[in-house]
This record gives C-alpha cells, sequence and structure tokens, in this order.
C-alpha cells in the first residue's frame, strides 16, 4: 500500500481549511459572495472525498469502505456534531449533514467509478480479456444457462465399492496348483525345438 504525497497534501490543506471556516466564531466574517451555506458544505465535502479517495493506492473495495467510512460517516457527521458542542455559538443543522453526506457520496461515486475504468483499461491494455461486464452472461450466477449438459458420469468410490462382488459367478474357485517353476517333469532345461 502506497501513499500518494500529492493528494495527502492536498486533502491535509482542505482539511485545515474547512476547520477554520466551519469552527471559526460567527464574528469572524469569511467573504461571501451570495453562496449558499450548504453548497459550501456540498463543495467542500465533494473535494475532501475526492482527495481522500485518492491518497492510498490499494485494491477499489478497501479504498471504497475507508473513504466512505473516514469521509462520509466520520467527518461528514462529526464536523456538525463538534460544531454544536463547541462554544462558538454555531448551530447545529441537520441539513448541513445532508449536504455533507450527499457532495462525499456524489465524489466517492465518481471515484469509484473512474477506478473501475481505470482498471479495466489496464487490464484490456495487458491483454487480459476477461474483465468484468464483457460476457452477456454469467454462468456462475445461473444466467442464461440452457440446462444440465448430458455425460458420462463417472461413479463414486463408494459405488463401486458396494459392487464389487456383483460378478461373483464368474469367479474362478479352485486353487492354482503348486508349481516349482517348471513346465512338467520331462522338461530337461533345453530349448524347443518347434
Amino acid at each position: 500500500m502506497r501513499i500518494r504525497k500529492p493528494f495527502a497534501g492536498a486533502f491535509i490543506g482542505l482539511i485545515f481549511i474547512s476547520a477554520a471556516a466551519g469552527f471559526s466564531p460567527p464574528d469572524y466574517k469569511i467573504p461571501t459572495y451570495k453562496q449558499s451555506d450548504k453548497a459550501l458544505h456540498f463543495t467542500a465535502f465533494f473535494l475532501l472525498t475526492l482527495c481522500f479517495y485518492w491518497i492510498l493506492e490499494t485494491n477499489r473495495r478497501k479504498v471504497v469502505q475507508l473513504t466512505f467510512t473516514v469521509c462520509t460517516l466520520g467527518l461528514g457527521f462529526a464536523s456538525e456534531v463538534i460544531q454544536g458542542l463547541l462554544p462558538i455559538h454555531r448551530d447545529f443543522d441537520y441539513y448541513d449533514i445532508v449536504a455533507n453526506v450527499l457532495g462525499s457520496l456524489l465524489a466517492l461515486g465518481l471515484c469509484n467509478w473512474y477506478h473501475k475504468r481505470m482498471l479495466e483499461r489496464k487490464r484490456a491494455a495487458r491483454g487480459y480479456t476477461a474483465v468484468a461486464g464483457d460476457e452477456e452472461r454469467d454462468i456462475e450466477l445461473g444466467e442464461n444457462v440452457e440446462g444440465q449438459e448430458s455425460g458420462v458420469v463417472r461413479p463414486t468410490v463408494e459405488e463401486e465399492l458396494d459392487r464389487w462382488d456383483e460378478n461373483a459367478e464368474d469367479w474362478e474357485t479352485t486353487e492354482p496348483e503348486a508349481t516349482n517353476g517348471r513346465k512338467s517333469m520331462d522338461d530337461d532345461g533345453k530349448k524347443r525345438s518347434d
């Protein structure tokens, strides 16, 4: 697992900017340009999630789960809870949480989609054609399977052992004669001439 430093630096910078804007007292005036508070929450969490997703270079499933846990659930909810608990005279707002979660989920969805496409293109470039989504049917899920194949089914070991005596009537019941290695008594050990 490798850390991509440019994305980590951008994420840390965005955390500091977001914390300064979100946890500053109301008398500290942030320049406004007639923007909505919810749009700022949406944009901030979109950018935070976008940067956080690409920090770790590992498999897609781990990145999605970690980003969802840290950014969407952790930062999205915790920022509003902390904002409500601190004595900075800011109000806890459920709609801010909704804007945080929606911005984070949109970024997570876009990053996941792009990551999947990027991996499929890499596999195709290497000549590996068994990429998910290329086939019309999925045999493991039983999609478009016409029926059971007909063929010879070998008996199991238990079936073979259960039928070991089915040809007992063909078995020889006489004991073999004991010999000393010669065919007959008049054999003198010479080559035959016939």
